[in-house]
């Protein structure tokens, strides 16, 4: 069944040497979608240049670029790895220019900056513009930064949630009625101190858990909770017990990952609704 939605453009801007991590920030959104589209009256739509631009001829590539991508964007991502990108007639790369653009109109624009090992081949010219850029950032704003695909994923998830909040996008009167009960599942991480080396270096530890909610007008009873797959890497550490979570409500399940799992994280939420049970499986991954 259909449903309206308010639409917004994500634009992800980036030089080319962290296609790992634009291909995780589009899998974040549409992971998104999947999760709350349809509770959230809200769409997000990735746009990439190398997948989402026409080719047109006539001006230089990166106005282009500006007028098909960031004029037409609602948010934008932007991704840094090693390199800080070519020069424009405008600006010292093309994505320091589509930032730029972004923050002039006034658009959300979440800047991150990756802390992976550096490439054998690293470009020190390329390398010294990045970090002149990032501290020249350091003055005009608060900016992310990631070491894997997983954690920028959640980065993502957080700065959606907060854009979502921030434009105030108003419900759409002519929504179907929601489901009797109707669960979505979210993971969610944070980073702990939990102590101190002997060489008094802070270390930390990072918790991680997934918030099942119910955004239907019925309490889901009997439900209960398990990791699906022959070898995952994901365990689960609330009691086991059927419990309900009520309309509205929202349980948290703690979890654990593990190395040597090679199956994707999926938990199957099985529950009663109207005597007939029920489940459904969530790629939380």
């Amino acid at each position: 069944m259909g449903f309206p939605a308010n639409v917004l453009r994500v634009m992800i801007a980036s030089p080319s040497d962290v296609l790992e991590a634009r291909d995780a920030v589009e899998k974040a959104l549409n992971d998104w979608n999947s999760a709350n589209t349809q509770t959230k009256q809200v769409v997000l739509l990735p746009w990439r240049w190398e997948t989402s631009s026409v080719p047109v001829l006539g001006e230089h590539p990166q106005s282009l670029i500006n007028a098909q991508g960031v004029d037409d964007s609602d948010i934008v991502f932007a991704l840094f790895g090693s390199r800080l990108g070519s020069p424009t007639p405008e600006a010292v790369s093309g994505t320091v220019e589509e930032i730029q653009r972004a923050v002039d109109s006034g658009k959300p624009v979440h800047l991150y900056f990756s802390t992976s090992p550096l490439p054998h081949d690293v470009d020190t010219s390329q390398l010294d513009g990045l970090r002149d850029f990032q501290e020249e950032m350091k003055s005009r704003g608060l900016f992310g930064e990631f070491s894997t695909p997983e954690q920028l994923a959640f980065e993502v998830w957080k700065a959606v949630e907060f854009d979502i909040s921030s434009l105030g996008l108003g419900v759409l009167t002519s929504v179907p009625s929601r489901a009797r009960v109707e669960l979505s599942a979210q993971p969610r991480q944070e980073r702990e101190l939990k102590g101190t080396s002997k060489s008094g270096k802070p270390q930390y530890t990072t918790r991680r858990w997934v918030d099942i909610t119910n955004a239907g007008t019925e309490d889901a009873t009997d439900v209960t909770f398990e990791v699906v797959g022959e070898n995952p890497g994901m365990m689960l550490l609330d009691d086991k017990s059927p419990t309900v979570i009520h309309a509205g409500q929202t349980r948290r399940i703690n979890a654990i990952h593990h190395g040597g799992g090679s199956d994707p994280d999926i938990i199957r939420v099985r529950w009663v609704e109207d005597s007939e049970s029920r489940e459904k499986d969530f790629h939380i991954g």
